[in-house]
């Protein structure tokens, strides 16, 4: 029975291999499929960046006709494209909005995460209706009052309302990392005579790094992407327009030309810091997204 038992067991186990096998290949030809429908357009982007002008609209899959001439453009002010004095505007404002967001946001979400009052869960539902809160309906109030008090076109009015934005956001997602770090930590800290400030400092920051990692990258490409309010609330005026805006009202060599190919280098040029940054910090970035009590 022994002898003829193996035969069948074998037999059966077959049919679960292969049917396993066949799940990790469709888990496979999945995640494959998402990743080109992710990455295809920007592989095109970048395809279409480095193409001569006279071959825009090529349908030839890989790079042709290969030329910098495109990224010159960009830069090249003749047109009135302000790219350069742009990409400037996009760092004040991304930095300026992830710092005062986190500044404010790691108080507030340490309170609503460790401090128990009334109406807490109505200020985090509060927090989380702002966050979703469409932007197209403060176009008109915030173009009124900037109007008003003379900052229309100004840095100011474009880091203000990203912060209200940006808040929201970094609020929400430290309150769920701080709720998530062990009260001992900070209670040995307390027993060993600090204040607690000085628990918080010293002990619960260095442990939130990476959660404030994270999020301060979320908040800065948020920032660095906006463009709704951006293209109202900077008034034309390229002194404070950032990137997004100045892409857009890029023009081309004669009258109502699209320059396919300078924009193409120009977002090319914006989306790779992005793309950097993700790249370099992806286990900071996995780390503070997954990190919790065991961390």
């Amino acid at each position: 029975m022994t002898t003829a038992s193996v035969p069948a067991s074998r037999t059966a186990a077959a049919p679960v291999g292969r049917r396993a096998a066949a799940r990790r290949l469709g888990l496979y030809a999945g995640i494959a499929a998402i990743v080109l429908w992710c990455l295809l357009p920007f592989y095109w982007m970048v395809v279409t960046a480095f193409r001569d002008v006279g071959y825009t609209f090529d349908t030839t899959p890989w790079p042709t006709h290969v030329t910098l001439d495109n990224f010159r453009t960009a830069f090249n002010t003749s047109r009135g494209n302000h790219f350069g004095q742009a990409l400037v505007n996009s760092l004040v404002i991304g930095l300026a909005t992830t710092g005062i967001a986190m500044l404010v946001g790691v108080f507030a979400a340490y309170a609503l995460a460790r401090l128990r009052f009334r109406g807490k869960f109505l200020v985090l539902g509060a927090v989380l209706g702002a966050s979703m809160f469409p932007g197209v309906a403060l176009v008109t109030p915030l173009f009124q009052l900037f109007t008003d008090i003379h900052w229309l076109g100004t840095y100011q009015a474009l880091i203000l309302p990203d912060i209200s934005f940006a808040l929201p956001l970094t609020v929400w997602i430290l309150t769920s990392f701080f709720a998530e770090m062990p009260w001992e930590l900070e209670q040995a800290a307390r027993v060993d005579g600090c204040t607690p400030g000085q628990a918080f400092r010293l002990v619960i920051l260095p442990l939130a790094a990476p959660g404030l990692f994270t999020t301060a990258i979320l908040v800065f490409i948020s920032a660095w992407n906006e463009y709704l309010l951006a293209s109202l609330l900077s008034n034309g005026k390229a002194a404070v327009a950032p990137v997004t805006v100045a892409i857009a009202n890029f023009t081309g060599a004669q009258p109502h030309q699209e320059p396919y190919t300078a924009v193409m280098a120009a977002g090319t040029i914006v989306t790779i810091p992005l793309v950097l940054i993700v790249l370099l910090f992806q286990r900071r970035i996995i780390s503070g997204l997954t990190a919790g009590a065991v961390k």
